[in-house]
């Protein structure tokens, strides 16, 4: 596995497709990131799925 990962997604609030960089060494975490679309703050959850893929889920920042 790369520690870099390019993955594409939907902005939860916009719902524009956006490619977000991902460190796929630090699974298990959650961080804030901006949409570079409509620059709201999106919640980002990585985590280590079967086979040790990464997942990711984006949230809005208040929910």
């Amino acid at each position: 596995m790369q520690a870099l990962q390019e993955q594409s997604c939907h902005c939860p609030y916009c719902g524009e497709l956006i490619s977000l960089l991902l460190d796929c060494t630090q699974a298990g975490q959650t961080y804030i990131e901006d949409c570079p679309v409509c620059c709201q703050p999106m919640q980002v959850y990585l985590s280590t799925g079967s086979e040790d893929a990464i997942e990711l889920m984006l949230g809005r920042e208040n929910d």
